[in-house]
């Protein structure tokens, strides 16, 4: 007996015709098995995939969406607002993949359907800036100019491995910044940094960050603050197992659920991947705002 009575499968028209075909072959199917009406829809566009996320999110139980972490961040965006909301699963159609991992999916996608399938449906926790909602992270520094320095030509040969060029050529070029932060109505730091996280997610650019516990649904943001981009920071940052602030010269760690940020020259901001607005900004976590389809087994 199908799970679901209504559902939806979105997926972007401008993929590829041989890749699409293949990607279409491998997930449909097993999906239809768990929906009793299933509608797939194609979309042309960004605008597109956004306007029918926010049309059929009304109508259905549950919407499929086959893409990255760009289209994860508009799906969000999509149905935050929306009064009843459809269960989500996410099939990893992008570079990284990086909310799908958090999630627990194969990056195969035959075997994320099979996931999804037999998936467990969890609520998770969203981020509201002024602009807009999302889903992994919130960053400045090396993390928004990683994201502008990605050569679109490079990353469609390389893949992955793309972001990780653009990641050196940004670390190489990196200068401090000047930031304020307050935390639940608290100045928690005023000082210089080359990275400024506000994490919802563990994952970015398909490296997990190492911070323990961190969690779709704890009720809680990890703000990491990465003070400068010598080896030094970045060797700390990967061996990092403790929220202990006073274990490292070059990190600062703190959790919260309100974050206001001002830095003294404008910057841009890196929102799940996406360059889509400047500081200063305020920042609230929405607890269970969504419900998400993980694989069965994710912790």
């Amino acid at each position: 007996m199908p799970r679901y009575s209504r559902g939806a499968f979105i997926y972007n028209g401008n993929a590829g015709a041989g890749k699409l075909e293949q990607k279409l072959s491998q997930t449909i199917p097993t999906l239809a098995q768990n929906v009793e009406s299933l509608t797939v829809l194609q979309t042309q566009s960004r605008e597109d995939m956004i306007e029918k996320c926010k049309e059929y999110g009304r109508k259905v139980e549950v919407l499929f969406i086959l893409g990255g972490d760009g289209t994860v961040h508009d799906t969000v965006n999509a149905l935050a607002d929306l009064d009843s909301r459809p269960v989500v699963g996410v099939l990893p159609g992008g570079t990284c993949n990086d909310y799908a991992r958090m999630l627990g999916l194969p990056q195969d996608l035959y075997q994320a359907s099979q996931a999804l399938v037999d998936g467990d449906e969890r609520y998770v926790d969203i981020g509201k800036t002024k602009d807009h909602y999302f889903t992994n992270f919130w960053g400045i520094g090396l993390v928004a100019e990683t994201s502008t320095n990605v050569d679109s030509a490079q990353k469609n040969r390389f893949g992955v491995l793309s972001y990780f060029i653009s990641a050196m050529k940004s670390m190489n070029e990196a200068n401090p910044f000047k930031y304020k932060i307050t935390v639940d109505g608290e100045t928690a730091f005023n000082d210089q940094a080359v990275v400024v996280l506000v994490l919802n997610g563990r994952y970015i650019g398909t490296r997990m960050v190492p911070i323990p516990d961190l969690s779709l649904n704890d009720g809680k943001f990890d703000i990491l603050i990465v003070k400068s981009s010598t080896l030094t920071s970045f060797r700390e940052l990967l061996t990092m197992n403790s929220p202990d602030n006073k274990k490292y010269q070059e990190l600062y760690h703190i959790q919260g659920e309100r974050v206001e940020i001002e830095t003294e020259e404008q910057m841009e901001i890196d929102s799940d991947g996406e360059i889509n607005s400047s500081t200063p900004d305020s920042i609230e976590l929405i607890p269970n705002h969504l419900k998400m389809l993980f694989h069965p087994n994710a912790e």
